[in-house]
């Protein structure tokens, strides 16, 4: 199974990963008509936006085809972002294949799902979403309503997972290259000590907490300053 990939920018390769119920094309609205020196690589997640669905979605899943993908591409390394569900993506694919993500830059993530954040997804559903977000989420994905349902569907499923997302401090001493940790101190799902517990157990990583930012804080008003103290991280 391959998954559906989404190209811009010219330079070297950077592999982007979204957010969940999010596609590859989201991260236009991060770095805008900004040049960032790179050709970025961002494939939609499996059963999101192009993308085939998987029998049963895990992040895990997910993380051995980005790599089967990239290595039939020919790409031996190379830099890595992830925000959100796209960062789970991340720390499995550079925990599992440590020397294919020479750089990191983790978003709004966590070793593992913590009760706040299992009580919120146990909460989370389509019929929660306002109705502007339904016209997005639909814009986004060309299955329609089924395929919204599906993703919201797996969210709830996420807060009875124990498995798929548990990043022991052995196994994220596993990742090779430096890692710059972006988190919102007022992240609803995850609070800082997520962020924490990952930079304390990832060999060279570097925490940046945003003040007065929630999850994923690298859109809007704070996407100027994430774009350029993320690529700087990145072309050290």
């Amino acid at each position: 199974m391959r998954l559906n990939w989404t190209y811009g920018g010219e330079g070297p390769p950077l592999l982007l990963l979204h957010g969940f119920t999010g596609i590859g094309a989201d991260w236009g609205a991060v770095f805008g008509d900004a040049v960032i020196g790179f050709k970025c690589l961002m494939p939609d997640l499996p059963g999101h936006g192009l993308s085939p669905s998987l029998d049963s979605f895990t992040f895990e899943e997910s993380a051995r085809l980005i790599i089967a993908d990239l290595e039939e591409m020919g790409y031996g390394s190379l830099p890595a972002m992830g925000m959100s569900g796209g960062a789970q993506v991340l720390l499995h694919i550079a925990t599992r294949k440590p020397e294919l993500v020479t750089r990191s830059v983790l978003i709004s993530t966590a070793p593992y799902f913590p009760d706040v954040a299992r009580q919120l997804m146990a909460q989370a559903g389509p019929e929660q979403q306002p109705k502007e977000a339904w016209d997005e989420l639909r814009r986004k994905h060309p299955g329609g309503d089924d395929q919204v349902r599906r993703l919201f569907e797996t969210a709830q499923g996420f807060h009875a997972s124990y498995w798929d997302v548990n990043f022991t401090p052995a196994v994220l001493g596993l990742i090779q290259g430096p890692s710059l940790i972006v988190h919102g101190d007022q992240d609803p799902l995850y609070p800082i000590s997520s962020a924490v517990e990952l930079y304390s157990n990832i060999g060279e990583a570097s925490l940046w907490i945003l003040p007065d930012a929630g999850h994923c804080p690298i859109f809007g008003e704070q996407a100027e300053v994430f774009t350029q103290t993320a690529l700087k991280f990145l072309k050290r």
